[in-house]
């Protein structure tokens, strides 16, 4: 009897820990970046989107329904962690790509101002370069973690909630740098590393519910990475917990040896 209830406990732990790194789950009126990552993929599958706009509406949910038929899901028309997998395993009509027109545009807030409520310097940073120092990865890092315990929020980029790469972002502009707001684009910014040669304030990427880079954080030492959980909002992980390295896609140096 005693076997059998730790057993049934086992199971329960193992549900719980499943679901705290779940896919998010996306409906009608749901905004981001993961609503820009649904509407890329479905469109370049061959599903009717003609705006990519980080807006979960009529048309995005239409297509998600069809979706679904197709592939014999409940069509709820809501995306959960069944459809991301399904979605994850499509394959791309060979030849289609996505418009020029096709630009994302999820509203961004007010430029942050520094203490004395001026504009802070715009470095437009650059892709594959390294760009910060070594002290101004840690001020980024000491920047990050002020704000460990903020929830995630599809979108977000604001102490209200953040989304992962809008806290890169808004971290970023914080410490007087203007980075992409996406990840697949943040995932260009400096150069390949492995993580022995990461320093804090360096950038690591995991593919999660769909191919390429869909989440990141900041590298803050001792294997361990800053990000916004979708479960648990902003907080510190470890590089080797089995979620997390089994998803690891690679690791980008910003930083100037």
């Amino acid at each position: 009897m005693r076997f059998k209830i730790l057993t049934i406990t086992a199971a329960i732990l193992i549900s719980i820990c499943a679901n705290v790194y779940a896919s998010p789950t996306l409906s009608k009126n749901s905004k981001g970046e993961d609503v820009i990552t649904l509407q890329k993929k479905l469109y370049l599958i061959g599903y009717e989107i003609t705006e990519i706009d980080g807006i979960f509406g009529n048309e995005t949910e239409r297509a998600v329904l069809a979706f679904q038929k197709d592939k014999e899901i409940s069509a709820t028309g809501v995306v959960t962690n069944v459809t991301w997998r399904a979605l994850q395993k499509a394959k791309p009509i060979k030849g289609r790509e996505l418009p020029s027109k096709m630009t994302t545009k999820i509203k961004t807030v007010k430029e942050p101002k520094n203490s004395n409520s001026a504009p802070i310097n715009k470095n437009l940073v650059p892709y594959g370069k390294t760009f910060i120092t070594g002290n101004q990865g840690l001020e980024i890092v000491a920047t990050a973690k002020n704000y460990i315990g903020v929830p995630y929020v599809f979108g977000g980029n604001t102490p209200k909630g953040f989304d992962c790469s809008g806290f890169l972002e808004y971290v970023f502009k914080q410490n007087g740098f203007v980075i992409p707001r996406l990840a697949d684009e943040q995932y260009l910014l400096g150069k390949a590393a492995k993580v022995s040669q990461l320093s804090a304030g360096d950038l690591v990427f995991f593919t999660t519910y769909t191919s390429g880079a869909s989440h990141c954080g900041f590298y803050v030492g001792d294997r361990r990475f800053l990000h916004a959980s979708s479960s648990r909002g902003i907080r510190i992980d470890s590089l080797d917990s089995e979620y997390w390295s089994s998803r690891f896609l690679g690791a980008r140096k910003i930083i100037v040896d």
